[in-house]
C-alpha cells in the first residue's frame, strides 16, 4: 500500500455510507410507466429526473412555487427571435395574461416579427436545408426553418413609419413608453381584425407589463425610427430612462417585501440588462440591496466560451445580481428555450392559478419618484 495514500474499505461502514446517500440523494428514481395521454405537468413531474430533463423540472417547479408567489415579481428576458415560431401567441400571451410574468426585456427582433402577426400577415413552416439563392430570387425571407413573404418586412416597416409618424409620438420616451403606445394601437388592431391573443405587445398593453429593449436601434424597429429622425421626426427613444425605470422595478420589488425574480430564455443583451439592475441599485445608486432573489435559465450556450451572457447565477452573484442566500434556488437547464417555453408553459398553466396582475406600466411614474428619493438620500449621505 501506498503509504501517503489512504486505504477505504468498501466492506466497512454500511450504515454510515447509507446514511450519507440518503441525505444527498433526495427522491428515490423508481417512475411509472408513461401512459397514453398523460399532461405535460404530470410528464415533468414523473419522467424528467435526471440532467438536463431534472434541470427542466426544477425549473419548472421553481417557477410555480416560489416566482409566483403572490408577492413575487417576475421578470422575463428573450432574446433571438422566438416569436416568428409563434412562441409570442402560443406561449407568451397566455403567460402575461395569467399574471406569471409582470415586465420584459426583449430584442427589437421579438417585437417587430410579432407584429406581423398582429397584422394578419403569415408565416409558414419550412425545413433548415432550403435553397436560398432561390428563396432570394422569389423574395421569400428564411428564419432557419420559417420562410415568409419579403413582402411581411415591407408591410410591417410602412406599419411602423405610419404609426410613428403621428402625434403621440413626437416626444422622447423610454423603450417601455414607446411599447405600450405602440401595443395600443396593435391591440385597437387585433380587435378590429378578431385576431385578439396573436401579439405579445398587445397583450402587455392591456395587462399593463412593461416591455424594454436594451438595444432599440438594434432592430428593424429602430432602423424605421432612424429614418423617421431624416424626415425631422422628433421621436427619441431615451435608453437612461430605461436604465433607471428596471432598477425602480426591482427595488419597489423588494423594498415593499417581496421577492423579485427572473425567468431568462436565452442570454444575449436582454439577459444582462435584466440582471444589471442589481448593480445599478447597490452599487451606482448606492441603495441597500442583495440581489435577484429567483434565477431560472433556459440556455444553449456556455461559460468557458465567454457566451453565456451574464454567465451562470453563481458567477451574477459575485456582481451583486444574485442574492447569496438564494443561490440555492437557482436553476439553469441548458436546453434550447423553443423546447423549454412551451413545456414550462403547460407546467404553469397547470400547477398554478392564474395571479392578479400588477399593472407595473401604470405604476412607474410612481416607482421613479421612489427611486430618485432614495438615491437623493444616499447622495447626500456620500456628500457628508
Amino acid at each position: 500500500m501506498h503509504p501517503h495514500k489512504p486505504h477505504y474499505d468498501r466492506h466497512a461502514g454500511t450504515a454510515e455510507n447509507k446514511a450519507y446517500l440518503h441525505k444527498i440523494g433526495r427522491v428515490r428514481i423508481d417512475p411509472p410507466a408513461v401512459a397514453a395521454g398523460v399532461s405535460a405537468a404530470d410528464l415533468i413531474d414523473s419522467a424528467f429526473l435526471a440532467y438536463n430533463g431534472g434541470r427542466l423540472r426544477e425549473g419548472c417547479q421553481l417557477f410555480v412555487r416560489k416566482m409566483l408567489a403572490d408577492t413575487g415579481t417576475v421578470g422575463l428576458a428573450l432574446s433571438g427571435a422566438l416569436t416568428p415560431a409563434g412562441l409570442g401567441m402560443s406561449c407568451l400571451v397566455p403567460l402575461v395574461e395569467a399574471g406569471f410574468v409582470d415586465w420584459i426585456v426583449s430584442t427589437g427582433a421579438n417585437l417587430y416579427h410579432d407584429t406581423h402577426y398582429a397584422l394578419g400577415m403569415d408565416l409558414f413552416q419550412a425545413g433548415p436545408g432550403l435553397p436560398d439563392h432561390e428563396l432570394r430570387e422569389n423574395q421569400v425571407i428564411r428564419i432557419y426553418d420559417i420562410v415568409f413573404d419579403y413582402e411581411n418586412l415591407l408591410g410591417t416597416d410602412a406599419f411602423f413609419r405610419a404609426l410613428c409618424r403621428g402625434d403621440a409620438f413626437q416626444q422622447t420616451m423610454g423603450t417601455a413608453e414607446f411599447h405600450h403606445l405602440v401595443g395600443k394601437y396593435l391591440a385597437e388592431r387585433e380587435d378590429q381584425t378578431g385576431r385578439r391573443g396573436k401579439n405579445l405587445l398587445a397583450a402587455c398593453y392591456r395587462a399593463g407589463v412593461p416591455v424594454f429593449t436594451s438595444s432599440p436601434a438594434d432592430s428593424s424597429i429602430g432602423m424605421n425610427l432612424a429614418a423617421l429622425a431624416l424626415e425631422g421626426g422628433r421621436l427619441r427613444i431615451d435608453t437612461l430612462r430605461d436604465v433607471n425605470q428596471t432598477a425602480a422595478i426591482v427595488w419597489d420589488a423588494k423594498a415593499s417585501g417581496g421577492q423579485s425574480s427572473v425567468l431568462i430564455l436565452g442570454g444575449g443583451s436582454p439577459k444582462n440588462f435584466m440582471l444589471q439592475t442589481e448593480p445599478q441599485i447597490q452599487e451606482v445608486l448606492g441603495l441597500d440591496e442583495a440581489g435577484h432573489d429567483y434565477f431560472l435559465q433556459f440556455t444553449d450556450a456556455r461559460p468557458d466560451t465567454g457566451g453565456l451572457s451574464g454567465a451562470t447565477p453563481a458567477e451574477a452573484m459575485t456582481w451583486g445580481k444574485v442574492d447569496p442566500d438564494k443561490l440555492p434556488d437557482s436553476v439553469t437547464c441548458y436546453i434550447d428555450a423553443t423546447a423549454a417555453l412551451p413545456l414550462l408553459t403547460a407546467y404553469a398553466l397547470t400547477r398554478r392559478e392564474p395571479r392578479p396582475l400588477k399593472r407595473l406600466t401604470d405604476r412607474l411614474p410612481g416607482l421613479m419618484t421612489r427611486l430618485e428619493a432614495g438615491y437623493a438620500r444616499t447622495r447626500a449621505k456620500r456628500e457628508e
